[in-house]
């Protein structure tokens, strides 16, 4: 099987990912493991990619898609692959179109996990951490005992940079405006597979397996 995950930050994707991998055993190939991977082996796109992202500069598609060429084409990716972090653009969701035509291979699902904005806002501003220990805390899913205080040593919490509203708003924008034309592009094309992320886990994972499931069929 031949997959796409898609969701904005928050969504519950790597947690998804992880229940997807485990069941149908099919690699979870995201971007920056691709980039990590070719970089280390040394390889001609890995360099160039590598010399792009030392000055501080966006790597070109033909780069980015040529390295996830060389990803698909390994060994593990026979039995199929899920792809968490790319396309990015619609530019990219057609080269890969290509790609996979090349490669006798096609799609198979884009499995959206939607959760509203508003519920993402939530998830991502909730979280805390004791500067002290290191614990977690979220105000809806795992809040401290006394509100502001750690449970462990009683320190005082404090929330990141990446946490606080308006970068989380700012990160959902952004998110958002990229993420809309790819799920155009993939609902014209009739891949597009949306799964209801405001569900428990489980329940989401349930629902994910049931469109895997009709592949085999």
């Amino acid at each position: 099987m031949n997959l796409i995950l898609m969701g904005l930050p928050g969504a519950g994707k790597g947690t998804q990912a992880e229940k997807i991998v485990e069941k149908y055993g099919i690699p979870h190939i995201s971007t920056g493991d691709m980039f990590r991977a070719a970089i280390k082996g040394g390889t001609e796109l890995g360099l160039k990619a590598k010399a792009y992202m030392d000055e501080g500069n966006l790597v070109p598609d033909e780069v980015t898609v040529g390295i996830v060429r060389e990803r698909l084409s390994q060994d593990d990716c026979k039995g199929g692959f899920l792809l968490d972090g790319f396309p990015r653009t619609v530019a990219q969701a057609e080269a890969l179109e290509s790609m996979l035509e090349d490669l006798g291979r096609r799609l198979d699902h884009v499995l959206y996990i939607k959760v509203p904005k508003e519920d993402l806002f939530r998830r991502l501003t909730g979280r805390w951490i004791c500067p002290t220990c290191g614990a977690t805390y979220h105000e809806l899913y795992n809040p401290p005992k006394v509100a502001g205080k750690c449970d462990k040593d009683g320190s005082d919490l404090i929330q990141r940079d990446d946490d606080k509203p308006e970068t989380v708003e700012k990160r959902l924008e952004v998110n958002l405006e990229q993420t809309q034309p790819l799920v155009d592009f993939y609902e014209g094309k009739g891949y597009l597979r949306n799964i209801n992320g405001q569900q428990d886990i489980q329940l989401v994972f349930e629902d994910l397996d049931e469109i895997l499931k009709g592949i085999n069929r």
